[in-house]
This record gives structure tokens, sequence and C-alpha cells, in this order.
């Protein structure tokens, strides 16, 4: 049974992505912080015990080569149209004849151990969450049985609210299993409490 890693991110274009952190730190400081953390997840994420996938927004960039910011080798998919619990629960379902995974591609403190806990979880759960310390989330992973069903209903992305919005949404029989918290760089905090590490 095979298992995908797919890790979300936006292109890597100045001014596409990482728009709260550079209302903070400015446009060309996001930019730099968000290529150095596209290249370090990417290798994090390879692993030969699963299928690493990089799913692309917007569409238009999939093909788009960015020296340094994505490896040239691992494959590119479009996260399509929608919000984001659209895109996930679409990539989810694209591939769940084994277990599945998606993070998100700004995690300074990812480790391959990580990934390799989601999986080792998903042998006995339907879904697993590595909590974000906003009040979202870095990791949603998911059995097949459970990524074949999955849903997403209404969530407060970008809030405080986004793990708990997510879970109230999940079938009450399932169950649910959780990974350590991890500081995802979204905003000015969190790229302060990066730099003084």
């Amino acid at each position: 049974m095979s298992c995908h890693v797919i890790i979300f991110a936006k292109s890597p274009r100045m001014g596409i992505s990482k728009t709260r952190l550079a209302r903070d730190i400015g446009l060309v400081a996001a930019w730099r912080v968000k290529r150095y953390l596209d290249a370090y997840t990417c290798q994090v994420a390879r692993d030969p015990r699963w299928t690493c996938l990089l799913a692309v927004a917007p569409d238009c960039d999939v093909e788009a080569a960015y020296p340094g910011a994505w490896p040239a080798e691992l494959a590119r998919i479009k996260q399509g149209k929608g919000d984001l619990g659209e895109r996930m629960t679409r990539a989810l379902q694209r591939y769940s004849r084994g277990p599945v995974c998606i993070i998100g591609s700004d995690l300074p403190d990812l480790r391959v151990q990580d990934l390799a806990a989601a999986f080792k979880a998903l042998r006995r759960n339907d879904a697993v969450f590595g909590p974000a310390q906003d009040g979202g989330f870095w990791l949603i992973g998911l059995s097949p049985r459970a990524a074949r069903r999955f849903h997403c209903g209404p969530v407060r992305w970008s809030s405080r609210h986004a793990l708990a919005d997510i879970l109230s949404g999940l079938p009450a029989h399932w169950r649910v299993a959780f990974l350590r918290e991890l500081d995802d760089v979204d905003d000015g905090k969190s790229y302060w409490r990066l730099a003084q590490r």
C-alpha cells in the first residue's frame, strides 16, 4: 500500500504568497523566507518510505521553474479551484489508495520523524493531525477509507479556530491521533520566534 505526502505550496513569485508575513516584515523579506522554507520542507519531506508530491497554487505555476525553490525532480500537481478545504479534499481523495498526508511548506521545525509518526498513527486511526501553535494545523493525514469519505465542512481558515472547526466536522466515530505541536511561519510574530532561534 503506497503512502503519499503532499506539500501544499503557493507560487514563489513575489507578492503571491506569505501576504500576512509581508505586511509585517516587508515583501522582499517575506519572499526570501518563503523560498527558504519551501526548499527546506521539500528536502525534509522526501523519503523512500513514501511518495512526495508538490501541490501548487495558482495552477498556472505548476510547470514553472524557480531555481532553488522547488526541486526539479519533485512531481507537481495542481491544487485546483476553491477554498483550502475543497483543494485539500480533492488531493486527499485522489491519493486515497493508501494513507495520505498533506503538509504546508512553512514548517522550520519539521523533521522526517514527524511524517513517519503520522503514517504510524494511521495504522490504527482514521485521521491524524499536527496542531500548530496558532490554533491551525500543520498536517492532516487520513487512512484510505477515511480519505475516500472525507468532506471538509465550514472552517475559519487562517484563524485560531481552524483545527477545532475541522475536527468538529469529522464523523463522531472516527479515531483521531495528534502529533507534536509545531510553529508555522505565517506572520511577523512567528517569523521573529524563528529568527530568535
